[in-house]
């Protein structure tokens, strides 16, 4: 049974940005430079910090004379982008990627190199999350949702988009969920975290996950799609440690995963379905204890008792978590839930197992059951998204 990606990506044309700078000036997203080696998502307002590249950079691990280093168990190693080759294909920024990148019609070929039969989309440009302006990040949004489902409908069956739902405004997220769904789409994304001044246990979010859950329509949270923080809330930059920032990415997961699981959502929705994102899922099972721990310890200190679900139950009912080259979730699966986790190769993206998803699949699963890895790598996400 070949594997489905249940978390891939795209790398979003021009077509995405129409019309936006025309509206917004400044603060929109637009792209300079194609077709050169300064292609690139620019937001003028933003300076340094509003430049994206428009890159696959997992796609180029197939160049000539190049040799895929990695370990057992794991993904490919960060490439070494200084060969000729590798220059040559940098410099013509977009038109430089796969084919298949660049369109839907032509993604079989590169599932094919990795042996994976489908694939699940998560936008490229992260940014699409975290305008301030919230009339703009609805109008990009949109702009996404329509060239993503053009970019999905030419794979023949094997490409599936999920929609970006804009949280920000309520009532524009009920309506744009109503429109995708009409278009077929199979499931959404919405921001790892929730807009500070109105996290996810707020009753004002009810109508979308209402909504959802009647459709049977999973919402995404994935790594890097964090909602706007103004400047007083966000983390000193004195300090900061590169490699302990990636290794602690589940933090950001966490405190959202209480508030929907702890603090009222999943209780007065309890058919909903949420997707942790490419965050994956080694840490869940002891963290799990913890909340559990936590929440009761809280009562306690109030002289209260706690009679809600415990959060490990919630979990197993309506969340769900995808992996890459996660041998620790695979090693606790029945605490976390085998039915809970899905299988992902982020491709494009610098992070992928491809082209080697089949052989870090073989090495994650050794020793475990058939119809464990069967799950993991094809039943759940078939099933979660009803395909």
């Amino acid at each position: 049974m070949k594997p489905i990606s249940a978390d891939s990506h795209v790398v979003e044309s021009e077509d995405v940005f129409i019309g936006l700078a025309e509206r917004f000036g400044d603060d929109a997203p637009r792209v300079t430079g194609a077709g050169t080696v300064h292609d690139a998502i620019v937001i003028p307002s933003k300076g340094a910090r509003g430049i994206r590249r428009r890159m696959g950079f997992a796609g180029m691990r197939l160049r000539e004379g190049i040799t895929v280093q990695r370990r057992r168990g794991h993904k490919p190693e960060v490439d070494d982008m200084t060969d000729d080759e590798a220059k040559r294909i940098l410099a013509k920024g977009y038109d430089g990627l796969r084919a298949g990148i660049r369109d839907g019609a032509m993604r079989a070929d590169d599932q094919d190199h990795d042996g994976v039969s489908a694939e699940f989309l998560y936008p490229g440009f992260f940014g699409l999350f975290s305008f301030e302006n919230t009339e703009l990040l609805v109008a990009c949004q949109k702009n996404y949702n329509d060239w993503l489902h053009d970019y999905a409908n030419a794979s023949n069956g094997r490409l599936f988009g999920l929609a970006a739902i804009p949280v920000q405004d309520p009532d524009a997220a009920v309506a744009e969920l109503d429109r995708v769904i009409k278009k077929g789409f199979k499931g959404g994304c919405i921001p790892c975290t929730a807009p500070v001044d109105a996290p996810y246990r707020d009753e004002i979010y009810d109508p979308l996950w209402a909504r959802a859950a009647e459709a049977n329509f999973p919402l995404s949270m994935h790594v890097g799609t964090n909602a706007y923080v103004p400047p007083q809330y966000r983390p000193s930059k004195l300090g900061r440690d590169e490699t302990a920032d990636y290794a602690a990415s589940a933090t950001t997961i966490q405190r959202t995963l209480v508030d929907l699981m702890c603090r009222g959502p999943a209780e007065r929705h309890p058919t909903m379905k949420w997707v942790v994102g490419e965050f994956n899922a080694g840490w869940i099972a002891h963290w799990l204890d913890r909340v559990d721990q936590g929440i009761f310890r809280e009562h306690r200190f109030r002289n209260t008792d706690y009679t809600g679900e415990r959060p490990h139950d919630v979990w197993l009912r309506q969340f769900y978590a995808t992996i890459e080259d996660d041998r620790p979730a695979v090693l606790t699966r029945e605490l976390i839930g085998v039915d809970n986790l899905m299988w992902g190769s982020d491709y494009p993206h610098v992070d992928s197992t491809w082209p080697c998803s089949t052989q870090v699949i073989d090495e994650i699963f050794e020793g475990v059951p058939e119809a464990d890895r069967t799950k993991i790598t094809h039943d759940n996400v078939k099933a979660l998204y009803g395909i």
